[in-house]
């Protein structure tokens, strides 16, 4: 009869540090969150729909799609979502982001291809949740 195999704390240990490192920092995770709502934004002051599109979470999108009953593209085209202009402030709370601009707030996942715009064109709203253009279901 095989003995069963036995694995250490320090082995354990070890492996949960490869783990936990192939999630990245949090300074690296707040860095790419922030780059990808400075991406959102870059798209939406060159009116790039197809792009704006693509940095969309997919509930988002869809819901978007669903809402305004036609593709994405010509559904964000129709949607007032103000430049938001500097960063002031990137919260994250695990795999979610806060990016607070100067004139938005824009609220981000972490997807397996990165940061993905969940909201956007949010303005907060006192004691209750934020009041967001765009958003997921």
């Amino acid at each position: 009869m095989r003995k069963p195999h036995r694995i250490s704390p320090l082995m354990c240990l070890a492996l949960l540090g490869l783990v936990l490192s192939g999630c990245g920092s949090v300074g690296e995770r707040r860095s790419d969150a922030e780059t990808a709502a400075t991406g959102f934004e870059r798209l939406l002051r060159a009116d790039d729909p197809t792009g704006l599109c693509a940095a969309l979470a997919p509930e988002t999108r869809g819901e978007l799609e669903e809402s305004q009953k036609a593709s994405c593209e010509k559904a964000i085209s129709s949607q007032e979502i103000p430049p938001g202009g500097a960063t002031q402030r990137v919260d994250l709370y695990g795999r979610q982001a806060r990016i607070v601009l100067a004139r938005d707030t824009l609220f981000l996942s972490l997807f397996p291809d990165g940061w993905k715009v969940v909201a956007a064109g949010c303005t907060p709203q006192p004691g209750r949740p934020y009041q967001c253009a765009i958003k997921g279901g």
